[in-house]
């Protein structure tokens, strides 16, 4: 299948322009990828956020003490388990995505978005809760959470892993996937399927311009279904 697009930036910038996330979710439905879309609860902090990158996926655990004496695990040891680590490992063009943790406590805040900027990373996706809203809002980072709660993953969460399959509600992220959200949701694209979903969508957006201007012009629904194929 040809391409319309060399690099991930070229194939972002046509997104940000010519696509939304339910037109490529709707090209994922008709290749059999019906189960793609994270809970509708997942939603970006202002209504104006887009985030399109590959998928760093990061895993949590819920935990009862900040440090625990007892354990056997180094990694419970250490406040935030390996957080920092994961998040230095952020690439340019990579969105942070997170799960596996109670959604009682904030999973991404002000400090994190200006050291995932200076990374390169172009949004975070995480399923609970985020802080530092102002912060966030007036840095512009693309974030996407259930919305803003203050209180803090010290003493109640571990990140226990990075860069490994984590789910959310079910649904599957691996490293390298594409992480698409706007205000409708968050749509995870399969690392194997984003030349064909994205062909698909941009195709079938230039395709719906001509279908507007048909109805614009008078065109009836049914003359224009029957004549493009699209609605």
């Amino acid at each position: 299948m040809k391409t319309l697009w060399k690099t991930d930036r070229e194939l972002y910038e046509i997104a940000r322009k010519e696509l939304f996330v339910a037109l490529v979710g709707d090209i994922l439905d008709k290749m059999g990828y019906l189960h793609q879309f994270l809970s509708p609860h997942i939603k970006p902090l202002h209504d104006d956020f887009v985030v399109i990158g590959r998928a760093m996926p990061v895993l949590e655990s819920d935990v009862f003490d900040e440090i625990s004496e007892s354990t056997h695990s180094p990694i419970l040891k250490k406040p935030f388990g390996i957080m920092f680590e994961a998040l230095d490992s952020l690439k340019e063009g990579e969105v942070y995505i997170c799960s596996g943790s109670s959604p009682e406590y904030a999973l991404w805040g002000g400090l994190m978005s200006t050291r995932a900027i200076q990374l390169g990373g172009v949004g975070a996706v995480v399923n609970g809760w985020s802080r530092d809203t102002k912060e966030i809002l007036n840095l512009g980072f693309p974030t996407f959470s259930y919305g803003g709660y203050a209180q803090d993953q010290g003493p109640r969460g571990n990140v226990i892993d990075y860069r490994v399959p984590i789910e959310i509600a079910g649904i599957r992220v691996n490293p390298g996937d594409i992480v698409y959200g706007d205000l409708d949701g968050v749509l995870i694209v399969p690392k194997e399927a984003v030349n064909e979903a994205f062909t698909g969508a941009i195709e079938k957006a230039r395709g719906e311009q001509l279908v507007k201007k048909a109805l614009q012009e008078g065109m009836s629904t049914v003359d224009a279904f029957n004549k493009f194929g699209i609605m």
